[in-house]
């Protein structure tokens, strides 16, 4: 009679065991990103990026990037309505239970440093969790840093929305949807 019950209730425990796995895969995504200066003048972060800015991410590289979607969108952030688009990617990426980071960077690399250069660590779960830390540097004539910007902010996601980021002179848009 036990083993009858236990047998009868061992479908059940597996069919929740794996269910709870396939929760727990993860799945791939697209990652937009715009970062923009807004009108303001620029905010110093009152420190430089430290070399190790990308600390141990995945490089946004051809075996990940994407074609961008949202060119009209960067379109309106034109110098004539008081702004100017610093980098502009789209990549895919897997996001599941744990949080997964890409390194983003722009222009000619300098002593390990870019004029645009940061991290996107996103989390899947009811909403997407995103950690940004994007420095803007200035970079002398000898490439040596002088002064950064940073846009460091922590915001809930709602898969395929746009979102907006503000920083003060710094701005961000971003959008994660499945792929």
């Amino acid at each position: 009679m036990r083993a009858r019950r236990i047998l009868t209730l061992l479908p059940l425990i597996l069919l929740s065991l794996l269910s709870s796995n396939a929760a727990l895969a993860e799945s791939l995504y697209q990652v937009e990103v715009i970062v923009f200066r807004q009108a303001a003048e620029p905010i110093s972060a009152g420190q430089l990026p430290p070399d190790n800015w990308a600390q141990n991410a995945l490089p946004v590289d051809g075996s990940n990037s994407r074609s961008t979607a949202l060119n009209a969108e960067a379109g309106k952030l034109s110098p004539s309505s008081g702004y100017q688009v610093l980098l502009h990617k789209a990549w895919s990426q897997s996001l599941g239970g744990s949080s997964s980071s890409v390194a983003i960077s722009t222009g000619d690399e300098q002593f390990g440093h870019f004029p645009i250069e940061g991290t996107i660590s996103l989390k899947a779960g009811r909403l997407i969790e995103l950690d940004s830390d994007i420095w803007v540097n200035q970079l002398d004539a000898s490439g040596t840093l002088t002064d950064s910007e940073r846009i460091k902010q922590s915001s809930r996601l709602k898969s395929g929305e746009l979102t907006f980021v503000d920083n003060g002179s710094l701005g961000l848009l971003i959008r994660v949807s499945p792929l």
